[in-house]
């Protein structure tokens, strides 16, 4: 199947609705190949890196290993992994759920979050809250301004997501 299915919708209802919350990553320091897999994501993205990648490619490998040894020895013995951006992220979320929306009638809602980099990822949680029936989804990235290597970078996960699972045109932005 090319598309996801559609939710189902009953004319008369109310769409469910999903507020989603993207952080820039979520990190589990003390194993190497997660951070492996975060860094190879977050350099290798080109609103990171905005230069040629013929010319980006060739020391991606020894900035990405360097990278890699500075945020493993970070983390100490005993510490346990990293989630402070997740559990953040989390805590907004269970925030903003709890806060009733002033609307015309009851609005089915959910509230969720996902990271840029590593996992929940936008495109896991999308997926998923599209199979739970969320028929709208408003997207908000937690940053405190705008930039291409944040905001701009988690709208072009989003528009990849639904370019893969909808017939979108496809946009330049």
């Amino acid at each position: 199947m090319r598309y996801l299915p559609e939710p189902e919708h009953r004319h008369g209802t109310i769409a469910k609705t999903a507020i989603l919350l993207i952080n820039l990553a979520h990190r589990m320091l003390r194993q190497r190949r997660a951070v492996r897999r975060y860094l190879e994501q977050f350099l290798s993205d080109p609103r990171v890196i905005e230069i040629p990648r013929a010319l980006w490619l060739p020391i991606l490998p020894r900035l990405r290993a360097q990278f890699e040894a500075e945020e493993i020895g970070r983390s100490t013995p005993g510490s346990g992994p990293r989630r402070a951006p997740a559990e953040g992220a989390h805590r907004e979320a269970g925030a903003i759920a709890a806060q009733p929306l002033r609307v015309a009638g009851p609005m089915p809602l959910t509230v969720d979050f996902a990271m840029r980099y590593g996992e929940p990822s936008i495109a896991g949680t999308l997926a998923r809250l599209k199979s739970e029936g969320c028929e709208r989804v408003l997207v908000l990235p937690m940053y405190p301004q705008y930039a291409a290597s944040t905001t701009a970078s988690a709208l072009d996960q989003v528009a990849e997501f639904l370019r893969k699972t909808r017939n979108v045109p496809k946009s330049d932005w």
